[in-house]
């Protein structure tokens, strides 16, 4: 990928640590037969444009034919992602790199499931209005799974299968929604510079100053300089 391409406002998401831009399902199962005997594969996220179904949101809501979406295209709507090691999470050189050079200096640990959150359903159905925060949302997850839906640039929904291992960041901005998958659990690291913010502010949201940066930054600017690639 040429990251020349991209206007400035989408380039300083390619200037982390060991940030992981453009793998398929179908491109890394091409690799993983190329690497099953070295036990070191390095399982990329997977992201998909959903379906228009109002079944069970836990459920993956593909389309027919499934349309995977790439990381490349993540990256170019803001979203960022690393594959790091969630057992020995502690200790992980690779996460206080992270952390040292994005700034994220808080951290605390979030349990989702029945058992362990009162009005379970209640606030499942909260994390799944769609809203936008007015600073980054980064999430760590050490076990189970789920699922973060984004808005493309065209106000199509994208599906991220969020699992074990899985790191990511979606900008302040950026409309979204949150849910577990079936296996009803998820253990996340959350991130935060500063002081912690949790407000959610459901759409619409165009007047607020994060959601207007947002879509100067990675609609407008971007829009035109892909368009014109």
């Amino acid at each position: 990928m040429e990251v020349s391409r991209y206007p400035s406002t989408l380039r300083h998401i390619f200037d982390v640590p060991n940030l992981i831009l453009c793998r398929t399902p179908e491109s890394h199962h091409h690799q993983q037969e190329s690497q099953d005997n070295n036990n070191n594969i390095d399982m990329a996220i997977e992201a998909w444009y959903m379906d228009d179904s109002g079944d069970d949101q836990r459920l993956p809501h593909h389309k027919n034919p499934r349309v995977f979406v790439p990381l490349s295209k993540l990256a170019e709507i803001g979203v960022m992602y690393w594959k790091l090691n969630p057992s020995d999470y502690e200790n992980d050189e690779e996460l206080k790199k992270i952390r040292e050079s994005r700034g994220y200096n808080y951290m605390d640990l979030l349990d989702l499931c029945p058992e362990k959150v009162e009005n379970y359903e209640e606030k499942l159905k909260n994390f799944y209005t769609e809203h936008i925060h007015g600073d980054e949302e980064i999430r760590y997850c050490l076990e189970g799974s789920g699922y973060f839906d984004v808005r493309d640039k065209d106000d199509r929904w994208i599906r991220i299968w969020f699992k074990e291992g899985d790191m990511i960041v979606l900008p302040a901005g950026i409309y979204h929604r949150f849910t577990l998958d079936t296996t009803n659990y998820v253990k996340l690291m959350r991130l935060f510079v500063g002081k912690p913010v949790w407000t959610a502010h459901n759409r619409p949201q165009e007047e607020h100053p994060a959601r207007k940066e947002y879509a100067k930054n990675f609609i407008e600017k971007a829009g035109v300089a892909l368009e014109a690639h």
